[in-house]
């Protein structure tokens, strides 16, 4: 039988791929939390790598949700030889799955092409040094499955091959029209959908965000809903102070209070697309225009099978003549990394 490998990390990439393997009941699936190589792994095991998918709560997210479906954990990729392995990012590629056709689902909003960006471009730094803004440059997988043409032009103008690029949707986002019909007590609000830009080592000036969400409400009720990877007292506490009339949520269906505002107010957040494909008034720190472009097909929740059939078609046409050096290529990298590994092995021996 056809066995495919999914790593996941988020909820929401987590949840997505749990999707995409339901519409492939030939094969067989395993799932794991995000994971890179040796020393990625060490960084995360001693508390570095928190505000990012290889943290452990979120890692115990995906492990929850995992074993709340009863889903196979092959934790790693360890377990098996796989036929085909999906991706919610290629920021790291571990090792063990490049010699594996390998599909990569885009997940969401990506991040903007700042300094980071443009230093790991041209000096070929790590990707992940640039966060999501440089995501689809890997080159190591067969196929991209991306949201939208809007993103597939986004792609292809940073370099991402255009043969390579399939544009299915992405679920979770594909059909927002049903979070329409929903319990969530208030309406015609002002909701603000925070980031965890300073968790991850951005700026943010939350005050002047604060205030300026007051202007935009002028009176209406306010609520934020806070971002799962921020620091939720420090939000809350900072909310409280300019606003002490808002409401404030750190759980939630964020759909469903998107689907009964009337304003929705983002920096950096991919629920942008459900305010935007909803007809809502936005405001966002993206140029609008861009974004409209960029905005998930809503194709009625039909992602999960279009990307069903890339996989067929990966699988059915094997690896591209390129794949066996690639995987030569990460074996050379892997080498070379072996020392710091070592490094990393006395470190974490004389910590303990």
């Amino acid at each position: 039988m056809t066995r495919i490998l999914h790593i996941c990390g988020s909820l929401n990439q987590t949840s997505q791929m749990h999707q995409i393997s339901q519409q492939l009941p030939e094969a067989e699936h395993s799932f794991t939390p995000f994971y890179g190589d040796a020393l990625i792994q060490w960084l995360s095991r001693n508390g570095f790598l928190e505000f990012t998918i290889l943290g452990s709560r979120l890692r115990r997210r995906a492990l929850n949700y995992l074993k709340a479906h009863d889903l196979e954990v092959d934790q790693f990729g360890s377990r098996n030889d796989y036929d085909l392995v999906l991706t919610c990012s290629d920021l790291i590629v571990p090792s063990n799955i490049r010699r594996f056709p390998i599909i990569l689902i885009q997940e969401g909003m990506t991040d903007p092409e700042g300094f980071a960006y443009h230093l790991v471009k041209h000096l070929r730094l790590p990707r992940y040094l640039a966060s999501t803004a440089t995501t689809g440059l890997s080159d190591v997988y067969e196929k991209f499955c991306v949201a939208s043409e809007g993103y597939r032009d986004l792609f292809i103008r940073k370099g991402v091959k255009a043969e390579k690029i399939a544009v299915t949707g992405i679920p979770n986002f594909d059909n927002c029209a049903r979070f329409l019909e929903n319990d969530f007590p208030h309406r015609n609000f002002v909701l603000v959908a925070t980031s965890d830009a300073r968790e991850t080592f951005k700026y943010e000036n939350r005050r002047k965000l604060i205030r300026r969400c007051l202007d935009i409400a002028n009176g209406r009720q306010l609520i934020f809903k806070l971002h799962p990877n921020e620091n939720h007292p420090r939000a809350i506490d900072e909310i409280h102070k300019e606003a002490p009339h808002a409401l404030v949520y750190t759980e939630g269906n964020i759909e469903h209070m998107i689907a009964n505002c009337d304003i929705l107010v983002t920096r950096f957040s991919t629920v942008v697309y459900i305010g935007l494909a909803l007809g809502k008034q936005v405001f966002s720190e993206f140029d609008m225009e861009e974004l409209r472009r960029q905005t998930p097909l809503q194709n009625g929740g039909t992602s999960t099978r279009n990307i069903a059939a890339v996989c067929r078609d990966v699988l059915a046409n094997g690896k591209s003549p390129g794949h066996r050096d690639r995987w030569q290529e990460s074996r050379l990298i892997d080498g070379r990394l072996r020392p710091l590994r070592h490094v990393a092995r006395l470190i974490s021996t004389i910590r303990s």
